[in-house]
């Protein structure tokens, strides 16, 4: 299913692909806001956000359905264990425990597996919820920076990365009537440019995987074995 953010990086690999070019070749300013996002991420922009496009929310609220449906089942069945009313003895008293036993497996505390279906479930919920937030999070982002000032000047007439020896790389001689109207940028300016724009990014996509590991740390007990 196609949403928002496939739409928007499609149009956005251009600019992506500039500004890991320019923030490889170039760095960023020393001080800039966007080196602890780079601490964070430990990727470039363009790997980062193909990394959030990768998410797929619908392939994991697909098995929901599927596991609140195994839940009820084995509720179902811890209820339907017959009764020992019609009989008594050793071998009544026994089949009493197994059943008890049985019972508080199929559907018991918090380790049965009616309860952790269903806790699975949530979690599938959950999960399937934090992707699309992060999803569309990183959507409104790359509009922003679709949109920027930055974009322009690291694309309006700049093919080479900053410290390449390319035309573009310097400006017109400031006598030229082209001066200044050739839209090129100087290397620094690329290079602020590049980082603003990573920043925006990095930041948006380490918001959303911190959110994302206190949810990992929260289904703990789901990752327990369970015991037979």
């Amino acid at each position: 299913m196609t949403d928002r953010l496939d739409q928007l990086v499609e149009a956005a690999t251009p600019l992506l692909a500039r500004v890991d070019t320019v923030l490889s070749t170039a760095g960023a300013p020393e001080g800039h806001p966007v080196w602890p996002e780079l601490r964070r991420v430990r990727l470039l922009p363009g790997d980062a956000v193909r990394a959030v496009c990768d998410l797929r929310p619908e392939a994991i609220s697909a098995a929901v359905p599927h596991l609140r449906t195994e839940a009820r089942t084995y509720a179902a069945l811890a209820d339907a264990l017959p009764l020992t009313a019609a009989w008594s003895g050793e071998a009544a008293d026994a089949y009493e425990q197994a059943r008890r036993r049985t019972a508080q497996h199929l559907n018991g505390g918090p380790d049965s597996l009616s309860r952790r279906m269903e806790a699975t479930a949530d979690y599938a919920d959950a999960l399937t919820a934090w992707m699309t937030r992060a999803r569309t999070d990183l959507a409104l982002a790359l509009t922003e920076a679709l949109t920027s000032a930055e974009a322009l000047t690291l694309t309006a007439g700049n093919s080479h990365p900053p410290g390449t020896h390319s035309p573009a790389a310097y400006p017109p001689d400031a006598h030229s009537p082209d001066a200044h109207s050739s839209g090129t940028h100087s290397p620094d300016q690329q290079a602020r440019a590049a980082a603003d724009v990573s920043a925006l990014l990095l930041r948006t996509i380490a918001d959303a995987y911190d959110q994302g590991e206190a949810l990992l740390d929260d289904s703990a007990p789901l990752q327990n074995p369970l015991l037979v």
